[in-house]
Formats: structure tokens, sequence, C-alpha cells
């Protein structure tokens, strides 16, 4: 099953996902981690549609990051998830959408475009996305190679990337385990939700764009993978504006 579980984006479906995320995951989550989030600041003066950006090592950051926006983001934000791994069974499908308000993305193989006609159809609708830009959750913690995806998205509807790094997860609780722990010296751990600047993606190169979205997370302390050619790419520009 890859189809997308529309119905959980009505109204008493939303009411349903508040409570999960409120009373039923802000509490367990809190009970391995403390959370700190930084840069509502950069979301006031924008208007959804946006499409968050966001690092991936862990389960946790998808209830993370939505507790960590602003209800009234919060409640017109879809998050893309895998179809191949969430949507392979229809029970785990109409549950992880009821819960996180997913939308099936194909991340193996050709492209299908009734895949990425949901992710427009939504923004279209005015619903924020969250992509994870590295496809996969990370390993080892680090930021991976970020796919172009996500800016040639929002570069075809015109609507801003924020980035959003997510920190302290991947030792709660990485690939692999079946449940949250705590420190070894058994306190919670230490969990980072940052949002950042808005970039726009229309009229930039995708890679510059994703290239932008690197240097926020590596800003906030994440160890990652450099695009090599990105700054031949603004001397290349900066050339052709001078000529």
């Amino acid at each position: 099953m890859t189809d997308d579980v529309a119905w959980t984006r009505r109204e008493p479906a939303c009411l349903v996902r508040e409570g999960l995320l409120s009373a039923v995951f802000r509490p367990l989550i809190g009970l391995y981690g403390r959370r700190r989030v930084k840069g509502h600041e950069h979301l006031r003066g924008l208007e959804q549609p946006v499409v968050f950006v966001a690092n991936h090592c862990s389960h946790v950051d998808t209830p993370l990051i939505l507790r960590a926006l602003p209800w009234a983001w919060r409640r017109r934000t879809a998050v893309a998830a895998a179809a191949d791994y969430f949507y392979k069974k229809p029970v785990l499908a109409q549950a992880v959408s009821l819960a996180f308000n997913t939308a099936p993305v194909e991340r193996t193989g050709p492209a299908v475009p009734e895949s990425v006609s949901v992710l427009d159809r939504l923004l279209d609708e005015r619903w924020s996305l969250i992509v994870f830009a590295e496809g996969t959750r990370s390993r080892d913690g680090n930021v991976g190679r970020l796919h172009s995806g996500a800016a040639v998205l929002a570069a075809q509807h015109d609507v801003p990337i924020v980035p959003v790094y997510v920190a302290g997860t991947h030792a709660t609780m990485p690939v692999g385990s079946r449940w949250m722990s705590r420190g070894p010296d058994g306190r919670r751990r230490q969990l980072l939700v940052a949002f950042g600047p808005a970039i726009r993606a229309a009229h930039e190169d995708r890679r510059d764009v994703m290239e932008g979205v690197r240097m926020f997370f590596e800003s906030e302390g994440a160890t990652t993978t450099p695009d090599k050619n990105a700054a031949r790419r603004r001397q290349a520009t900066a050339a052709a504006v001078r000529a």
C-alpha cells in the first residue's frame, strides 16, 4: 500500500493527532530527553506553506519536530514519509498517518508521479511539509548528503525552505533500537530542535539551496558532508553577474 491516507487531515483526525502529540508523545519523550527549542523568531512573518528540511537520526525526530512547532504551524504541517517503510501494511500506514500526518513518498527506484503529486497537492492546499532530505536515518548521528528534491519542490511552488536541525535523538533512539533510553548516568538526554532562517529556493540552483541548509546544520554543531562544488558554482554565478 502506498496510497495517501487523506482522511487523517480532516478536522476530527487533526484533533486526535494533537491529543496524541501532546498527551502521549510529549510526556513519553520527556521521560528520556530534556527538549530545547530555538529559532521560533525565524517563523514570524512567514506565511504558510513552507518546506521544513530536517536532518534525520531517529524515529523520535518526527514527534519532536511537530511538538516544537507553534500550534498554528503544527496543525497545517504534513510529514513526507518513506512509502516502502511506513506504507507497506495498511494498518501501519493508517496509524502513522493519523499520529503524524504523514504522506507517502517513494525513495527507491524511478520517481513515481502519484507520490510526487501528493506533496504537490498538499502545498497547493497550503499545507507545510517536513522533509528529511537525507532520505534515511543517519547510522552514526552525522548529517549525510542532502538530496535536492525538497529544493526542487519548494522552487516549483515558490515557497521558502526553513532548515530544522535536530540533535540528541541519535543517542536517545538510534537506528536498530526498539525504544528510547536515558544517558549512561541515568539522566535525561539533551534534545535540541533549532529552526533556521528561511531560504528562498526560486531562481536558485537547487544544490546551492541545499548547501545553505547544510551550512545551517553545521553552524548548529553538526558534522556534515559539504558540497565540494558549491564554491565553484558561487564563483561562476558571481562572474556571470559581473559580466
